[in-house]
Parts: C-alpha cells; structure tokens; sequence
C-alpha cells in the first residue's frame, strides 16, 4: 500500500477540498498538469487500498442555521452497546455515532452520538427520539452542548 508522487500531490492539491466546478477533478488535474482521468483513476484507486477513507462534504452547520448541536451520550449495557449504536446511528438526524470506553467512576457512558438543531428545544426532541429508540438498553444520558467550533479537518500531508 504505497503512494508515489503523483498519488501525493493530488492528496496535497485536494485535502483542503475540490474546486467548486462542474468538473472538480479536471480542474485539480489541470493543476497537476495530467489529464482529469487519470486523477478520478488514482483517487478510486486510494479509496480501493484505505488511503483515502471517504469523499464527502463537510458543510458549515452554523452557517445553515444548525446553533444548538449536542454530544448526546449514554449509558448502555457493553453486550448492547453494539447494536444500540447502529440503531440510534442509523436515524437521519444523528451526524456521527461510535462506541467509547467508559472510565469509571466518573464517566459511565459508552456510547456517544452527536445531534444538530436549530434551538436546543429541537435537539431535546432528538434526544427525546433517541431515548424512545434505545428503550430499556441505557439508564441513563446526557448532551453535551457545543461552545465552539475547535476543530473542522482530518488529517493533512505536508510538502
């Protein structure tokens, strides 16, 4: 699973996003100076061999309106935990869902999932869904509510 110079510069010329173009990897190619084909070939290629894990957008939720964004977490049975996560993780309105240890005695929560609204009374319905969901798998939760934004990229390659 090794990348050669080309694979890098089209990683460095699109970590930061693709041109707002009818034609992104076109115009990335341009830059690069090879043909559009052969970028859209080596980027599949990179999501073949788990060099790149995923292309998708990452929009602003602030900027949309989505102000009260909460960290729910929750406690749930470790043999439940599983399955729990995938089903409150496959609802429409949750962004990210994944499976922590808890560090007791202080935090027993394992599972976490993260929910966006336009008020907090909109992500307390959420949760309010999510709790009708999990049913008698968790005892109990909380939401974290966002103060700001710290972080908003993955991992970047330097030149």
């Amino acid at each position: 699973m090794t990348i050669d110079d080309m694979d890098r510069r089209i990683i460095e010329a699109t970590q930061a996003g693709l041109p707002l173009t009818p034609r992104p990897y076109h115009a990335v190619a341009e830059t690069l100076g090879v043909e559009g084909e052969e970028v859209i070939a080596r980027i599949q290629r990179l999501l073949e061999i788990g060099v790149i894990r995923r292309i998708g957008a990452v929009p602003n939720h602030y900027r949309l309106g989505y102000t009260a964004n909460g960290m729910t977490v929750w406690d749930v049975a470790d043999d439940q935990a599983a399955g729990a996560g995938r089903d409150i993780g496959g609802l429409d309105f949750v962004s990210h869902c994944y499976l922590r240890p808890r560090r007791l005695p202080q935090w027993p929560y394992n599972l976490f999932a993260m929910v966006h609204g336009r008020s907090r009374d909109e992500v307390e319905d959420k949760v309010r869904r999510m709790a009708e969901v999990l049913g008698g798998r968790t005892c109990r939760h909380e939401v974290l509510y966002s103060t700001r934004i710290l972080k908003k990229t993955g991992l970047r390659l330097v030149a």
